[in-house]
């Protein structure tokens, strides 16, 4: 790929970097944002030879030199956001604060850095889903597979709290949280631009994966809804986000989301019927026979996190142990 086809100016200080990816999603969108200190990058892409060789061409064509980074920005830490900046720290060849929120930070931690014990709470909840150990040894090897690119790890990660404030290139930003695709996900919020870099929280054309994973909240859904309604009215004329296009009508894409939940909870409900699992509701919902075993973790992990939004809402009741039975009240 040429930098034709992966950079494009977005403002005289922001540049959108396509970075990209091994599964269906094809592209992260990752930025660059230019200041009188330095360059800021916002999210760094999956480690792959790919990505490398994009990462180059695009420092190459800005003119950007080892040294120049003063920052780097981690808004969550699935592994296409985080994934290579460990590699862009030792790029730059000097000190540089990698910035992420102390949940995510946790989260990088427990997911990249301690595979073992994840791996085991993640094999729990899906056999509670109904995944049998044919589809769960799939499942798993596609997890290390993914976490393998997410190396090699930086040194230290530093903090940023809702709420604080902090100059990156040329502008400041407010920093918020974008919880339900991931805990502690970072949105950052140019005041005076009225420009939002909202990461996964706020996609165009797809939503965002909201699904219950090891370590996420108990009912990540209802973070997910309660945070857009809280965001609908913010001043935003542009944001960024970490796929697919730009987005100019804020509060319009915010309904459409709001309105697929809807009615994907509906889906949820009438699925689970007089009684079954989230598997089973999972390929009634989905088109799951013709995903990736990529694919079908996440469509498991988005299918719990509505059961449990319509169960903590009495809408469903769930039963059993070692196999959760879901069943429509």
């Amino acid at each position: 790929m040429s930098p034709s086809e992966t950079l494009k100016q977005i403002a005289e200080d922001i540049y959108q970097v396509k970075l990209p990816l091994p599964f269906a999603l094809r592209i992260v969108n990752c930025y660059l944002l230019r200041g009188d200190s330095g360059w800021t990058i916002i999210d760094t892409g999956l480690h792959t030879e790919n990505g490398e060789a994009v990462w180059r061409q695009t420092l190459a064509a800005l003119g950007i030199q080892p040294g120049d980074l003063s920052a780097i920005v981690v808004t969550h830490h699935h592994p296409d956001h985080y994934g290579m900046a460990g590699w862009l720290r030792a790029w730059n060849e000097v000190e540089t604060p990698i910035y992420t929120s102390a949940r995510e930070r946790d989260m990088i931690a427990q997911v990249w850095w301690q595979v073992d014990g994840v791996s085991k709470d993640f094999a729990a909840l899906m056999r509670a889903a109904g995944v049998d150990e044919a589809m769960l040894a799939g499942m798993l090897r596609v997890g290390a597979e993914i976490g393998a690119q997410t190396a090699p790890h930086p040194p230290r990660l530093d903090v940023l709290t809702a709420g604080e404030r902090i100059s990156l290139g040329a502008r400041e930003f407010r920093i918020l949280n974008g919880p339900g695709h991931s805990v502690g996900q970072l949105l950052l919020y140019d005041e005076s631009a009225r420009l939002i870099f909202c990461a996964d929280h706020v996609l165009a054309k797809i939503t965002p994966n909201v699904g219950i994973w090891p370590g996420s909240d108990a009912n990540p859904l209802a973070s997910f809804l309660d945070s857009l309604q809280s965001l609908s009215d913010l001043p935003v004329d542009l944001a960024l986000p970490g796929h697919r296009s730009l987005i100019e009508d804020w509060p319009g894409r915010i309904a459409e989301l709001q309105r697929h939940h809807d009615e994907r909870l509906s889906q949820m409900r009438d699925a689970a019927g007089d009684g079954a699992t989230a598997l089973q509701i999972a390929g009634v919902v989905f088109n799951f026979d013709h995903f990736s075993t990529h694919e079908q973790r996440f469509a498991v992990a988005e299918t719990l996190a509505h059961l449990e939004y319509l169960r903590q809402q009495g809408a469903i009741e769930r039963h059993g142990d070692d196999v959760w039975i879901f069943r429509r009240c």
